[in-house]
């Protein structure tokens, strides 16, 4: 079942279901975007039309935040929780681990996707992580670059592809290659392989839990972080307030 919210649908599952739908996706070859949209997407998509088609043609689509769990409830058609990518990335290399499964990591500041890489199979034995990629600023535009990457994930046997450039980078560049890239399922997932290596801390579980996780950046990345939160995404109140009242 889905949930329809604001130009997206959601899957209209738990953690774990999601997780399990990715993997056996992977198992079978199936390819397509996984995108976990936030409030943030939301607001980004009511002017990028193509960012609309984009999940809107999504293989899989998690609500990746409070807010837009809230208003699932609020309109009589819950999700039953946050699926959040950075969670995502971390659970699928724990369950992928020891079953032939193969990931690769496209993203990140330099080094930063091969410290992800290494924490995590050293935290979970049997984990297939067989390429990293840390693309230089402006590779989406880079028509050499791009056919270099290509090129890597392909000769890899990729299952699972996890792009974290940010949005909507991130989609608008898997979406343009989707037919050339020989993987499974494509995870979108932004800021996860800062998390997963440690170079930026993410806010403790209960913050997570209580739907102000985007508090918590706001306050570690205050000059970086400011406009999005504090004007763009402030748009999301009538964007809710016109999905509340639609007939």
């Amino acid at each position: 079942m889905r949930t329809l919210l604001c130009g997206v649908s959601f899957e209209q599952v738990t953690f774990s279901v999601a997780v399990s739908q990715i993997l056996e996706a992977a198992r079978q070859g199936r390819k397509g975007l996984v995108v976990t949209p936030n409030v943030d997407h939301l607001v980004m998509l009511q002017d990028d039309d193509e960012m609309r088609r984009i999940y809107q043609q999504a293989l899989f689509s998690y609500a990746d935040g409070m807010p837009i769990v809230w208003l699932s409830r609020i309109k009589k058609n819950p999700l039953p929780e946050r699926v959040c990518g950075s969670d995502l990335l971390i659970a699928l290399c724990e369950k992928s681990a020891g079953t032939g499964l193969n990931s690769y990591f496209l993203g990140g500041n330099p080094g930063i996707a091969d410290q992800a890489a290494g924490k995590l199979r050293a935290r979970f034995p049997g984990l297939n992580i067989v390429g990293t990629w840390c693309p230089p600023f402006g590779f989406e535009k880079d028509k050499e670059q791009t056919e270099q990457i290509i090129d890597d994930i392909n000769s890899k046997n990729v299952d699972l592809l996890f792009i974290g450039v940010g949005a909507p980078k991130q989609e608008k560049w898997a979406d343009a290659n989707l037919d050339r890239l020989k993987t499974g399922p494509i995870l979108c997932v932004g800021a996860s392989f800062d998390f997963a290596a440690g170079s930026v801390k993410r806010a403790p579980l209960w913050v997570q839990k209580s739907g102000f996780e985007w508090l918590w950046r706001l306050l570690s990345e205050p000059r970086r972080l400011w406009k999005r939160y504090l004007v763009r995404d402030s748009r999301f109140i009538p964007l809710a307030l016109r999905e509340i009242f639609k007939t």
